[in-house]
């Protein structure tokens, strides 16, 4: 009794692996694939009355940067949306984050010459000291063609300093 038992479970394990006939699965017909038609993406967030996304946030935060101390270098790339425009400074303290690429509302753009101010929030309780390569700190941003329209060269200015960089 055992043995046929045991060659019937057997039997029943290696054909359930395969996908023809034999397999006991497929024995009381096959699974429909429907379809589900829809009219927006799934992946798109809906927006609200005022036309805002649903995930911003209510109100959008001024941002408090300060000065970096200095610019070290600039590097300007070409990439499909525009330029990618990259910057590395050394700051006066220890921590500083949100380090951002910011376009000065007045005098940014003058005689084809784009000035970007290298900005950084320092931390609440800075540590001075240490050696510049401690305290560098790395940014970027893409500017699409639209805004390099009329750009010849692209300014970054620190607090000490600037770097001048042909838009390409």
């Amino acid at each position: 009794m055992r043995t046929p038992v045991l060659l019937l479970l057997t039997t029943t394990l290696a054909l359930s692996a395969c996908q023809s006939r034999w397999n006991p699965s497929n024995w009381w017909g096959k699974d429909r694939e429907s379809q589900v038609q829809t009219e927006t993406n799934a992946l798109i967030p809906e927006k609200t009355e005022d036309g805002r996304s649903f995930f911003q946030s209510q109100e959008t935060a001024e941002y408090r940067g300060l000065p970096i101390d200095k610019v070290t270098s600039v590097e300007v790339h070409k990439v499909t949306e525009g330029r990618l425009i990259m910057a590395v400074g050394v700051s006066s303290v220890h921590g500083t984050s949100d380090i951002r690429l910011i376009v000065p509302k007045e005098n940014a753009f003058e005689g084809g010459v784009l000035t970007l101010d290298l900005m950084g929030r320092p931390p609440i309780e800075p540590v001075i000291g240490g050696s510049d390569q401690s305290r560098e700190v790395t940014t970027a941003v893409v500017l699409t063609e639209q805004e390099m329209a009329g750009v010849r060269t692209i300014r970054v200015k620190a607090l000490t300093n600037s770097i001048d960089r042909r838009a390409r």
